[in-house]
């Protein structure tokens, strides 16, 4: 590349994650102390750390050309930006979180109808705005500087809209979940006049793809295993695949070798079922990327 890709890696909760999606990817990203520029070993791609409830912005200005953040900032800020991808991962889990409106357990208010008149407090200000404004609901809407469940344990407010994945932390504070109001995953964005740049674009589309296959490994494992002749067609038949296994058969031998992708979640109850039907030297190994 003739220019350099300027990639905005999300800075705070997500920094761990995403900094070992990338190892998982074949990115090396070192982040030096404080600065805000980490190493890459990529010739073609400058990083920049960026706190996610931003980076749409310098996305969308041309600041950065490209970079991860959820789709719930890219709502509150109403940012132009192309998403290249959706990437379902978090400092916790693989899957989307939520923002939700939670009130306290005891609260008399059991719908967000309920909340006519009422104070919220939330991070996610602008987008909470809209949205009760939309569903015609006239609430007063204070911004949230953190400790955001705290605010209505103790009496700054009446609900509050917060982000949650397993709502552990809602319940915790003595509050509830009343209503759901986004869900939300990293994806990664591009400015549009970078998209149509065609190196650029290549690059991004490049980043995209080995993301999305470092993903999709965390959920599969490879499996070989040796299968006699005469049990081949069973043991195959009880093997899930992403495509058939690979057969080889082994050099001057009735045995044959079988190597496949199972997901992961299944693999446990697997082996068993291979080993009684046949399988022997049966090896499982993690995957990097499934592409």
């Amino acid at each position: 590349m003739t220019e350099k890709l300027k990639l905005g890696i999300p800075k705070g909760s997500l920094q761990k994650s995403t900094i070992e999606l990338f190892r998982r990817s074949g990115w090396k990203i070192n982040v030096n102390g404080r600065s805000y520029f980490p190493d890459v070993n990529d010739r073609e791609m400058d990083c920049t750390l960026c706190r996610a409830q931003e980076m749409s912005v310098y996305v969308e200005s041309g600041t950065l050309d490209a970079g991860l953040t959820g789709k719930d900032w890219i709502a509150e800020n109403n940012s132009d930006v192309h998403v290249v991808s959706d990437l379902v991962y978090s400092k916790a889990s693989a899957r989307p979180a939520r923002w939700v409106v939670a009130v306290a357990s005891d609260s008399r208010i059991k719908k967000i109808e309920d909340l006519a008149g009422k104070k919220v407090a939330t991070e996610l200000m602008r987008y909470t705005r809209r949205y009760f404004a939309e569903k015609n609901i006239d609430v007063s809407i204070e911004y949230s500087w953190g400790a955001t469940e705290g605010k209505v344990v103790s009496g700054l407010a009446d609900a509050i809209v917060e982000i949650t994945e397993t709502e552990s932390t809602i319940r915790a504070h003595g509050l509830r979940v009343i209503h759901e109001m986004m869900q939300t995953n990293t994806q990664l964005i591009a400015n549009h006049e970078a998209w149509k740049n065609p190196e650029k674009r290549k690059k991004i589309q490049q980043v995209a793809l080995l993301l999305k296959g470092a993903l999709a490994a965390e959920k599969m494992v490879g499996l070989k295993m040796n299968s006699p002749e005469a049990k081949l067609d069973k043991i195959v038949s009880l093997l899930p695949s992403l495509n058939a296994p690979t057969i080889a058969r082994l050099y001057q031998s009735a045995w044959y070798s079988v190597e496949t992708v199972v997901s992961s979640d299944t693999v446990r109850d697997l082996i068993p079922v291979l080993m009684e039907n046949g399988a022997e030297g049966i090896i499982e190994y993690p995957l990097n990327k499934v592409i």
